[in-house]
């Protein structure tokens, strides 16, 4: 609970402090690695850290937190918390942490609002952080202990025992435990981070979506190649693609996400856009795997059959299911040869969607809005739209939910 005094100056300083929070995350970051040096070794995303991407989802969370105990001082954001503790969880974040990053990022605000960081003022806003900070530290406990592990030690060595070419630009990789032990459970629409050895030396983690069935013993990946023009080329993913074959081993996390697919005999909508498709090929292959007989429809974007990753897995399983249907789009004009295609953006015009369904959106973040947007008037109740971000959730951290 926020404190009535401390909501009161929040609640002045928030436009001050949401508008300086980029500049104050840029001096946070720069000032903690360049005194703390090994947090970014096997810690933080030095993509996303180059890119700005990190910077921007911390500040937009923190001023949603904010917002959102402004609006009801009794109440918690749990989608927001519960999001980011599963990303914090994948990558072994441990409490001390919190207050590592307390000390760098207040420093940071007071170099940054200078006089306006009156004592009061850093107070407030001191409660807010800590109020976050002891929310996201219970639930990484729960899912440290749920995941059978220590916090920070999630951490196992799997055996590639299949490397297969997807598409020109995707592999997947299919693992097994190592050590000989039992797969961690595993939940259909969650992740393992991945951590390697990059070639000066520094380690580095990503998030990867369990593209199979999760209830197996052997778990698979599906990794897209990074290489945009314009952009920095995806050091992980480019790695993986370059060098791991059957028979090396990869050092992965326990399984985390908190986008899965409900036990429940609603009909199911799974909508995802090129590599977005792998958190909802573990959906669709464990609905195969247990039999389900609910009413599913997969639909799915694309550039073109050559570029559709894990197509012959989303055909195989909506075949071998009794109330399941498959649509998918192609933006290249000659991919309409392709069995039952379609040419263009994805267009839910026409498709029937039923609107008691739950439906799983996956892709990049334009696609995920346009399509959000078709649902909702399509008669899909926001409440049962629900999506997966690769990379920070800078969609959540703008407050769309």
């Amino acid at each position: 609970m926020l404190s009535a005094e401390s909501a009161v100056l929040v609640r002045a300083t928030l436009p001050a402090v949401g508008g300086a929070l980029d500049e104050i995350t840029t001096r946070f970051y720069s000032t903690m690695f360049r005194e703390r040096p090994e947090l970014l070794d096997g810690m933080f995303n030095r993509g996303n850290q180059a890119s700005g991407a990190q910077r921007r989802a911390l500040a937009g969370s923190i001023a949603a937190f904010a917002g959102a105990l402004l609006a009801d001082p009794e109440t918690r954001p749990d989608v927001l918390l519960d999001r980011i503790a599963h990303k914090h969880a994948a990558v072994g974040v441990t409490d001390d942490q919190y207050t590592i990053v307390h000390k760098y990022l207040f420093a940071a605000i007071a170099e940054v609002l200078g006089e306006a960081a009156t004592p009061d003022v850093v107070a407030a806003w001191d409660e807010v952080y800590w109020l976050m900070a002891g929310a996201l530290i219970v639930r990484e406990t729960r899912l440290y202990q749920k995941a059978g592990t220590e916090p920070g030690g999630s951490w196992r060595p799997w055996r590639v025992v299949e490397r297969r070419e997807e598409t020109p630009d995707t592999v997947s990789f299919l693992l097994r435990p190592a050590d000989g032990a039992a797969a961690p459970k595993a939940l259909p629409g969650q992740y393992v981070s991945v951590r390697m050895t990059m070639p000066d030396g520094v380690r580095q983690l990503r998030q990867y979506s369990l593209s199979g069935v999760p209830g197996s013993e052997a778990r698979r990946i599906t990794v897209k190649r990074v290489r945009e023009a314009g952009a920095p080329e995806g050091e992980m993913s480019n790695l993986l693609h370059a060098t791991v074959v059957a028979g090396d081993e990869l050092t992965c996390s326990a399984p985390f996400g908190e986008v899965v697919l409900e036990e429940s005999d609603r009909p199911v909508v799974l909508v995802s856009a090129g590599i977005g498709t792998t958190p909802l090929m573990s959906m669709l292959e464990h609905l195969c795997a247990t039999g389900a007989t609910r009413p599913v429809l997969a639909l799915h974007a694309d550039r073109s059959p050559v570029d559709h990753p894990l197509r012959d897995d989303l055909r195989r399983c909506v075949d071998s299911l009794p109330h399941a249907r498959a649509l998918v789009w192609y933006e290249r004009p000659d991919a309409v040869r392709a069995p039952g295609a379609r040419t263009g953006l994805m267009d839910l015009g026409g498709v029937d969607i039923p609107s008691d369904a739950s439906v799983y959106l996956c892709g990049p973040l334009p696609f995920m809005r346009a399509v959000r947007g078709q649902l909702l008037r399509a008669g899909v109740s926001a409440r049962n739209i629900h999506y997966e971000v690769f990379g920070p959730d800078l969609w959540l951290a703008g407050g769309d939910s």
